[in-house]
């Protein structure tokens, strides 16, 4: 491990002015990660793509994702364990492999990040005109989501503590909206058979039902990353070694059970799905909440929605205010001192503005340039991907060359086996995320043409600027200080 340089000059006031306090329990590590996770809104925005993609059976995506990412959870999880620092993708490569490789990693879980909160906020300013009642036009949904984003930069400004609480009240928020529901909807308005899940309902496809049933993964795929965000803010939680993988397993395994519940409950609920799988009805999920609840049980249900997507807006802007902040103590992004600072309130508030202040720009453009926002969601999701397989190639790199994860928390000698299985499905994620859309070129190959342009113009910059060269105070990398 490496300690502090003997090159160092700080004074030991500034480098304690650079340090968090732990003030994140257990319960506050899940709701950070559960509500980044957000099965919410991964329900909302992909059930109808999915269902007239692949039908009913669509459902099992979601088991499917939630197997494979609890295999990229306990690789986390062994590596936080053992390496609980602040910024969790990028210190974790970097101790894995080196800086180079740790900059492209992180380098592309930042845009995927950026791009995530984009789309989150664009998608909820359309349940806020829906709630207040106001027209849905493009420059009132741009304005929406810029006071959206702007909202939740305050909330995080303000402290670690408030950060906490909304994310345990989006957690429960999130428990209303979607578990609490899909219970009611089966106990109470039941009209199908269960049977269902098994009915491609008529769903043909040039591949046949196979490749019909493949391009219906995204709504898996898209639903169970956020549970790293446990590890993001390491160095804010309490006996962080312990807590944190068991915070990104809980996320994942509530996730999973809470999706389940919700698609069932709309699936089972409906009386007509033909029209859903046809795609006669386009938005399904407000006409079977209003056929089901009533336009008042429709209006609380929003309101409760609402909450959880803003819970989950909170949860991405700390995780990659946290980022940024990592990837500046070690003057790796221009700016760095100035994102490098902690205020009084424990938060690192200039990588926060930033945080808030890109998300706006992508806003801006999709403003111009609305068919994107699908196409940047895609990307989003294979950015995402691609950095955390990084992460699992480099802990498996690590082992094969005889490392032995000495955190508090591990699963032993299954641990390699665990790991190859997570590349495995990591890597068939990517292959399903990248395929060939529909329309023009740029339309067909957008994700990769995407992530060309990521991976490019950081590897173009780290070779230029050669950030990872720069001399930084790296006692964060310390793992008897880290554990204190």
């Amino acid at each position: 491990m490496s300690t502090i340089p003997s090159g160092n000059t700080r004074s030991t006031t500034e480098q304690e002015e650079r340090k968090f306090k732990r003030s994140i329990g257990l319960m506050s590590n899940f709701s950070l990660g559960f509500t980044y996770l957000s099965p919410l809104t991964a329900v909302y925005s992909l059930f109808a793509l999915a269902m007239t993609l692949a039908g009913p059976p669509s459902i099992w995506w979601i088991l499917i994702a939630a197997g494979g990412q609890l295999l990229v959870a306990m690789v986390f999880g062994e590596v936080a364990s053992q390496y609980p620092i602040t910024g969790g993708l990028y210190p974790w490569s970097r101790i894995l492999w080196g800086k180079k490789y740790a900059w492209i990693a992180a380098w592309v879980y930042l845009w995927a990040l950026v791009v995530t909160i984009t789309s989150i906020a664009e998608y909820s300013s359309t349940f806020v005109a829906s709630l207040l009642g106001y027209e849905q036009t493009a420059i009132n949904l741009l304005m929406t989501s810029v006071v959206l984003l702007l909202m939740m930069m305050a909330i995080n400004l303000s402290g670690t503590k408030n950060l906490a609480r909304v994310a345990r009240i989006g957690f429960w928020c999130e428990i209303v909206s979607v578990i609490a529901l899909g219970i009611y909807l089966l106990l109470f308005h039941r009209m199908q058979p269960i049977s269902v899940i098994f009915d491609s309902m008529g769903v043909n496809a040039s591949g046949g039902y196979m490749g019909a049933f493949m391009s219906a993964s995204l709504l898996g795929l898209f639903m169970f990353f956020g549970f790293e965000a446990c590890g993001n803010v390491a160095e804010e939680v309490q006996n962080a070694s312990r807590k944190i993988p068991v915070a990104m397993i809980l996320s994942i395994v509530f996730g999973a059970i809470s999706a389940v519940i919700s698609v069932l409950g709309y699936l089972l609920s409906y009386p007509n799905l033909h029209d859903i799988v046809s795609g006669k009805i386009q938005n399904p999920i407000p006409e079977i909440l209003n056929n089901a609840l009533g336009p008042m049980g429709e209006k609380i249900f929003i309101v409760v929605a609402v909450i959880a997507m803003l819970s989950c807006i909170l949860s991405l802007q700390a995780a990659l205010s946290r980022l940024l902040f990592s990837f500046s103590r070690d003057k790796m992004l221009p700016g760095s001192n100035w994102m490098a600072k902690i205020s009084k309130h424990d938060v690192p508030d200039n990588a926060m503005i930033v945080s808030c202040a890109l998300p706006l720009l992508i806003c801006i453009w999709v403003y111009y340039q609305p068919d994107n926002l699908a196409r940047i969601t895609a990307f989003a999701v294979a950015g995402i991907y691609i950095s955390f397989q990084m992460v699992v190639l480099a802990a498996l790199r690590k082992r094969l060359q005889g490392w032995k994860p000495q955190g508090e928390w591990s699963i032993g000698r299954w641990g390699i086996w665990v790991n190859i299985l997570a590349l495995m499905y990591g890597l068939s994620g990517i292959y399903l995320l990248v395929q060939p859309g529909e329309g023009s070129f740029v339309d067909k190959w957008i994700v990769l043409i995407g992530l060309f342009i990521v991976v490019g113009s950081g590897a173009l910059y780290m070779f230029i600027a050669k950030p990872y060269s720069q001399k930084s105070n790296e006692q964060h990398y310390n793992l008897s200080a880290i554990k204190e």
